[in-house]
């Protein structure tokens, strides 16, 4: 029949089927991202609190409350230190681990098994393990330390009993990067791996007959051949890092004293705890810029990649 046939014409076109195939896509990004993206633009340009939930008109005094705000400030200094130090401790230790599990060796399974378990488990379940781990008075790390002689009367480290992890502002800041360390590294490490087997056995087995060292092979070969693979497993952990703040809720919620604080979690007390749903939003609203940015740079280096 006509219909049937208008239909089959338009299935076997390929803009029409794209087009079909994005739409659910298109309509989940609009749904659960656009409008509450556009929502978080007027609420920052507003006034708006839980007791007056009217937007009255826009204006830039919200940008200027926010931008003045000392915890504001460290807030968005501890984004750059969080975010920077523990992506490259990930992509350091990510590189060893890919290099190794990609090697056999007995157990090579279970072990990688073990290396996944990070990124398998809830955060908000292992947050809260390490939160026992580091407890001030009842830490395991800190009763191992006091059995080797670094805590204690005549510690190495420190001449207390405990390292009060999460109760003094270094330590604090030390102990969320370790925490997001460990939960980043799986991801970055599975990355790196599917990078290192995509390295055709031919170029393998010419670096085994030039006798190559491991560092020579690894700097003149392996790493120029999977730092697209590379740069991919970065941009993704800088975004996911930059916008995060399970870890320092769970741990700290940005204490002692806003050490730990980052746009984030900021944001989120602010605008949600503290009623102040525009200076939450222009809080929130600061990470667009840099977002963006990381965003268009991995659309490069794919595109690149994609090329090469």
């Amino acid at each position: 029949s006509q219909p049937t046939s208008r239909w089959g014409y338009l299935l076997d076109r390929e803009r029409f089927l794209g087009a079909a195939m994005l739409l659910p896509a298109v309509a989940y990004i609009l749904l659960l991202v656009g409008i509450p993206f556009i929502m978080a633009i007027l609420f920052s340009f507003s006034d708006i609190t839980v007791g007056n939930p009217n937007i009255d008109g826009l204006t830039l005094a919200t940008f200027e409350r926010v931008l003045g705000d000392p915890v504001f400030q460290r807030a968005l200094l501890n984004n750059f230190l969080f975010t920077f130090i523990s992506q490259g401790l990930v992509i350091v230790l990510a590189n060893i681990l890919a290099l190794t599990l990609t090697r056999n060796f007995p157990g090579k399974w279970i072990v990688r098994l073990i290396i996944l378990m990070p990124w398998a488990t809830p955060i908000a379940v292992g947050a809260i393990g390490w939160l026992w781990m580091l407890d001030s008075v009842y830490s395991p790390i800190d009763w191992i330390f006091r059995q080797t002689g670094l805590l204690g009367m005549d510690g190495l480290i420190k001449n207390t009993p405990n390292m009060y992890w999460l109760g003094e502002p270094e330590l604090a800041m030390l102990s969320v990067i370790l925490v997001h360390v460990w939960r980043m590294l799986p991801l970055s490490t599975v990355i790196l791996m599917a990078g290192l087997t995509s390295i055709p056995k031919d170029v393998k087995d010419a670096v085994l007959v030039d006798g190559a060292s491991f560092w020579r092979e690894y700097r003149q070969i392996t790493l120029p051949l999977i730092r697209p693979i590379l740069a991919v497993a970065l941009i993704f952990g800088v975004i996911f890092t930059f916008t995060d703040m399970t870890v320092i809720y769970v741990l700290t919620q940005g204490g002692p004293i806003n050490s730990t604080q980052v746009l984030a979690s900021w944001a989120y007390f602010r605008g949600i705890e503290g009623g102040n749903l525009a200076e939450g939003a222009a809080t929130a609203v600061f990470m667009l810029p840099v977002l963006l940015g990381v965003a268009m740079l991995m659309l490069r280096v794919a595109s690149r990649a994609e090329v090469n």
